[in-house]
């Protein structure tokens, strides 16, 4: 048991095992994979939990000490040489934090970036100081990491967060970056993937597609959200473990309200926790003044989002957001209802925000990625959901 947390519900960094909630079969299955030589395709809307299910998995028995462990966010990549940057330090940092005598063996084989490391003055050990920009060839420096880690002296699991951003590198016009990754991939025998992410569409194209390099190269599992009586159970558990109380069936209906996220529920949660003293009951009002704080946190940042849409893709941003899940948003019967200009605006619109990753498809619908941004919606035209 590790020492006890001032708050169970952590939001901020790593989460230690005894305060996480539930996926075990989730867990199970994950570890279960990697750990005999298979790939992952690992897909939920953002928030769910995905990059601490994979960080919670590398803490398992079977992984932690036998593998050399690598996770790399591309959400904010937006090139070949952007991810090799990325790619490249996180697996220098990850060595040079675990072996010195690895991290030489890596600098020494990074041949395309000679003359560009730094050295610690004080340790002579080489710093990662090279720049984006000092990427001259971008897809020789990854042959170069991905060699290396073939020859790493322990077996590697790597995670790619957001992987679907690949799908959008201008250099991937053609599919070539897709397939140059998956000529290095197929013939790693001394690393496994777990390929993360958060637009299923995308997703679901590169590996399900017969006519994508990707097709056919990981199993695919989907993360759903926690069951609302699973969560409500663990929320009330540890309420009580600090003589505190927690009214479970009105944190059942923000459970609704929150559409199920992980991260906004242990938001919730969290900062309710700070208010609510021991032998008080959490409620129905503490947990409406918590809510409110976090959308208004939230609302400045979305407002900046709304101000690069025009007029008419706020309309059918907002309709949307009136929708929850939104189907059949180019009928006839959808824009007349909500007063929406044409299908083609509708088209446009739905293009657009979909590249600004202010909605998502899934199975035919469409709704909001972020909860707490329908609400800002809904208040905007005089609506509340809670």
């Amino acid at each position: 048991m590790t020492t006890a947390l001032k708050n169970p519900f952590v939001v901020i960094g790593d989460i230690p095992t005894e305060y996480f909630c539930d996926r075990v079969a989730e867990t199970r299955q994950l570890v279960k994979t990697i750990t005999n030589e298979g790939n992952v395709v690992l897909i939920s809307p953002r928030r769910m939990g995905k990059s601490r299910l994979v960080k919670h998995c590398y803490k398992q028995s079977e992984i932690e000490g036998q593998y050399y462990l690598f996770y790399i966010d591309l959400l904010h990549t937006s090139s070949l040489r952007e991810l090799t940057y990325t790619f490249g330090l996180e697996v220098f940092n990850t060595m040079k934090s675990q072996s010195q005598k690895a991290a030489l063996s890596l600098v020494q084989a990074l041949k395309s970036l000679a003359g560009t490391f730094g050295f610690d003055a004080l340790s002579g050990m080489p710093t990662f100081t090279v720049e984006v920009g000092r990427l001259s060839a971008p897809d020789f420096t990854l042959s170069e990491i991905f060699s290396w880690l073939e020859q790493a002296d322990k077996p590697c699991l790597i995670c790619f967060d957001e992987f679907q951003q690949v799908s959008n590198y201008p250099e991937n016009k053609n599919g070539e970056i897709e397939a140059m990754l998956r000529g290095h991939i197929q013939h790693m025998r001394n690393a496994n993937f777990i390929f993360s992410g958060s637009e299923r569409h995308l997703l679901l194209e590169m590996f399900a597609s017969k006519a994508r390099p990707f097709y056919n190269s990981a199993n695919i599992m989907t993360l759903d959200p926690i069951a609302p009586d699973v969560y409500c159970d663990f929320a009330q558990h540890w309420f009580k473990a600090y003589k505190k109380d927690l009214d479970t069936q009105e944190l059942h209906r923000y459970y609704e309200v929150l559409e199920g996220s992980t991260y906004y529920l242990q938001k919730l949660m969290h900062e309710a926790f700070i208010n609510c003293e021991p032998g008080e009951t959490c409620g129905k009002d503490l947990l409406e003044h918590t809510l409110n704080e976090m959308i208004e946190e939230s609302n400045e940042s979305f407002r900046k989002q709304l101000g690069s849409l025009t007029e008419r893709q706020k309309e059918v941003l907002s309709a949307i957001a009136r929708e929850g899940r939104a189907q059949k948003v180019l009928s006839t019967a959808f824009i007349k209802k909500h007063a929406l200009a044409s299908t083609s605006v509708v088209q446009s619109a739905l293009k657009r925000m979909m590249e600004f990753g202010l909605i998502t498809q899934t199975a035919g619908s469409y709704s909001l990625t972020d909860p707490l941004h329908r609400l800002i919606m809904l208040y905007s035209v005089g609506l509340k959901d809670y």
